[in-house]
């Protein structure tokens, strides 16, 4: 019987990061072929903000969730318009609205809601919100 729990929460990496980097918190040996897993969801979360604040570094600046959700899940491999309405839609913030990394109730509201669209399940704010201190150290 399949497991009904999605990939990304049984991961700890709710937001589905792709394996690539070497992270703080990442679970040893990887068992997942594809898809990062952490020891704790704080820390998939806090792999995920550390990679949008990167987009923040950008020149010209990734900092819209039109362009972040464009450079996360490229419409290569995603619905990217669903997926970046969806997201302004749970997150009550407009899709073009410039953004700045320390602007933090906005931020986890975009994460949260991206952790709604990758797994569909949600996430709660207070880990979000755990996460994104964990990651401005």
């Amino acid at each position: 019987m399949a497991n009904p729990t999605p990939r990304g929460i049984r991961n700890n990496n709710p937001l589905n990061i792709r394996k690539g980097n070497d992270w703080q918190g990442e679970v040893q040996p990887q068992t997942d072929k594809a898809f990062e897993q952490f020891v704790s969801m704080e820390m998939g979360l806090r792999a995920g903000f550390i990679i949008i604040r990167n987009y923040f570094k950008k020149r010209p600046a990734v900092n819209t969730i039109t362009t972040i959700i464009s450079r996360w899940a490229p419409p290569s491999e995603n619905v990217t318009t669903e997926y970046i309405r969806e997201v302004s839609r749970r997150s009550g913030i407009g899709p073009d609205e410039p953004l700045k990394f320390d602007e933090k109730n906005k931020l986890c509201r975009i994460v949260q809601a991206m952790c709604w669209v990758e797994c569909g399940q949600e996430v709660s704010f207070g880990r979000i919100e755990n996460a994104y201190e964990m990651a401005k150290r």
